[in-house]
């Protein structure tokens, strides 16, 4: 069961702030780029499909961006062993997470097997291991991840 949607489909709070919040860190390009270690990237960090040339309209983008969020909820929950009992800050915080390093990377993270020991407060601790890319430690991953600790020991 999505946090993040309503029955009929439509976005709760939850699911506008992981979007809005996701989407600001990741920022968006319609037109396809190589990111930092070479992956195809459109929009607002998806690589899944992304060739070079490939292009998308703002709506398309905040489409792709919706469905994407929502797919890693179910990739990421499938790995938590009570999802629903996690607080929204930190379950929005992991889903931000999830949906940087993707949803294999997150299920064998130090972040996951604390939350499911029911150390939510070591889990979002952990957050901060996920700061490199092609093995580099990264500025902007470093300061997405004191952004997305900082929210997520706020909601503990």
């Amino acid at each position: 069961m999505s946090r993040l949607k309503k029955a009929g489909g439509a976005l709760t709070a939850l699911g506008l702030f992981v979007a809005a919040f996701v989407g600001g860190w990741e920022g968006k390009r319609n037109l396809a780029y190589p990111d930092i270690v070479g992956v195809w990237t459109v929009c607002y960090g998806e690589t899944r499909g992304v060739k070079r040339g490939d292009r998308y309209s703002d709506d398309e983008c905040l489409t792709m961006l919706g469905e994407g969020v929502a797919e890693f909820e179910t990739g990421m929950r499938a790995c938590l062993k009570a999802p629903d009992a996690i607080p929204p800050k930190p379950y929005a915080m992991f889903l931000s997470l999830s949906y940087n390093i993707g949803t294999g990377a997150f299920c064998r993270s130090t972040v996951a097997r604390r939350a499911n020991a029911g150390d939510i407060r070591g889990a979002c601790n952990a957050i901060a291991l996920f700061n490199r890319a092609g093995g580099k430690v990264i500025k902007g991953l470093v300061n997405r991840r004191a952004a997305e600790q900082r929210v997520c020991l706020e909601g503990i």
